[in-house]
């Protein structure tokens, strides 16, 4: 049965949703603007069918050489049993297949379980705050602002809070123009000087009156239902403490790294994070779209304000870290299928491995902050699932320089048993991700996983072990960049 939700085209095209504009008059200067696009995107389309028909032969490749290789292959696995080295890690290879394995189907058992909550009626919905932290996004605050106020949600259970983290660019214009429109809806500020994120977030948390909070990225679009979605768990379950929206690309049509996130992005919100929420243990709600109980935030404001890693404070990660607290509390936290929210990505090589460096950096941080509780009676009832996901997670940062290792001496001693090997398991595992986003979505799109994979594989492997060694380091990272924020 294929998935009720949208690509961004779609969502901009459908319904109910509307494309905003700031009513400029149209001029020569943005037909130039259209036409460049057009070209731009059908450069795009050309280059992404380059990449798709080379991702395939690169991958043929690999699997026609394992078995011209057969021979080697043998050889090289007699050699590694006769040495007490070798035998050691081909039993701990071994012991890390099955557990990931299982892992992967108890997964695949909690997806086919998993259902969204359907939404509640006015009278039931809670009082809701909407915290849009903004930093130099220009126009596109406005948009989200515009999309945030056609939401179906009741006005009168509705605030919505702007913050301009000290932009230098004319964001504060933007969200000015926002406020002429919308009036007392919305209520904006704007920080002396630019302290970063989690400290926008921090004035919307102590500003807002709801019992609910809802924090929206900037450069996000909701969808008219998203928040009235992402709220309901909050009266469906009592103990729910924060619930993670569902996050698709927003710029997939303009570069390619973005149509190859927007299926990962599929991957690791509607899979993993459905399975998660079957434990009530989601690891982290994203900054693009999350609900969290005012009750939750509050038990932990003050130690999330002031959180410290290795005795400096703590400027990234701000999502993980409180959805990790909140845990900690006790709380069930929860993922919306149904709360879709479109966000933008980097477009560029630079932007993807320093968000991804950034992303790597805040779970090392939070993994070691959840060794601390996971293990104890933090929660009533069933731990298993937490302690399960935790397990995991530990498992791959502890086996990062040991695969690291092994990987290197692939390639200095066996390249062409490396690459054809690597190439194959590629074809292997990513299958399910093209099965997964074909079944929900549409199967063409679907060859970008495989895309993806190869990009990953080889030229983002190096973003583990590198976060690993720099966790403690702080920094925005890709702040100032112009493809993300």
């Amino acid at each position: 049965m294929k998935s009720d939700t949208i690509t961004s085209e779609q969502f901009f095209s459908s319904n109910g949703n509307v494309r905003f504009t700031d009513n400029k008059p149209k001029t020569a200067f943005n037909f130039q603007k259209k036409i460049i696009k057009r070209n731009t995107e059908k450069r795009t389309s050309t280059m992404g069918v380059g990449i798709l028909l080379s991702s395939f032969i690169l991958m043929i490749a690999g699997a026609f050489s394992v078995y011209e290789m057969q021979t080697d292959f043998d050889q090289f696995h007699v050699d590694r049993i006769d040495s007490t080295f070798g035998f050691c890690f081909l039993i701990l290879t071994l012991f890390l297949l099955f557990f990931q394995v299982s892992v992967f189907l108890y997964n695949l058992y909690l997806y086919f379980k998993y259902k969204p909550i359907e939404s509640v009626n006015d009278d039931l919905l809670p009082t809701v705050t909407v915290i849009v932290p903004a930093y130099n996004e220009s126009k596109q605050v406005w948009d989200t602002l515009m999309s945030l106020s056609l939401s179906d949600f009741p006005e009168q259970k509705m605030q919505i809070l702007a913050v301009d983290d000290g932009s230098k660019d004319d964001t504060w214009y933007w969200m000015q123009q926002a406020k002429l429109k919308l009036g007392d809806r919305l209520t904006i500020f704007k920080q002396p000087e630019n302290k970063g994120k989690r400290h926008a977030l921090y004035r919307g948390f102590q500003l807002g009156t709801g019992e609910v909070f809802v924090t929206v990225d900037s450069d996000s679009i909701v969808k008219k239902d998203t928040l009235r979605n992402l709220v309901s768990p909050f009266v469906t379950d009592k103990n729910c403490g924060a619930v993670a929206g569902n996050v698709q690309v927003l710029n997939n049509s303009k570069a390619i790294i973005p149509k190859m996130l927007n299926v990962s992005f599929v991957m690791s919100f509607e899979f993993m994070r459905s399975a998660e929420s079957k434990l009530n243990s989601v690891l982290c709600t994203p900054g693009a779209a999350a609900a969290y109980s005012r009750k939750a935030v509050f038990g932990c404001l003050e130690d999330w304000i002031n959180q410290t890693f290795m005795g400096e404070p703590s400027d990234i990660g701000e999502d993980r870290a409180m959805t990790n607290m909140i845990l900690k509390q006790g709380h069930h936290v929860l993922f919306q299928r149904n709360a879709i929210v479109l966000t933008n990505v980097p477009e560029e090589y630079t932007g993807l491995y320093k968000m991804f460096i950034r992303w790597g950096r805040s779970n090392v941080r939070e993994n070691i902050m959840m060794s601390q509780y996971v293990f104890k009676n933090f929660r009533k009832g069933t731990k298993f699932g937490t302690r399960l996901l935790f397990l995991n997670q530990s498992l791959r940062i502890i086996m990062t320089y040991p695969l690291l290792v092994f990987m290197l001496f692939l390639i200095i001693m066996h390249p062409l048993l490396f690459l054809s090997s690597t190439l194959l398991g590629i074809l292997i595992v990513s299958s399910f991700s093209v099965f997964f986003y074909a079944k929900r979505y549409n199967l063409s799109e679907s060859f970008w996983a495989y895309s993806y994979s190869i990009f990953y594989t080889f030229s983002l492997f190096w973003i583990a072990p590198y976060a690993l060694v720099t966790a403690n380091k702080r920094g925005w990272l890709t702040r100032g960049l112009s493809e993300v924020k």
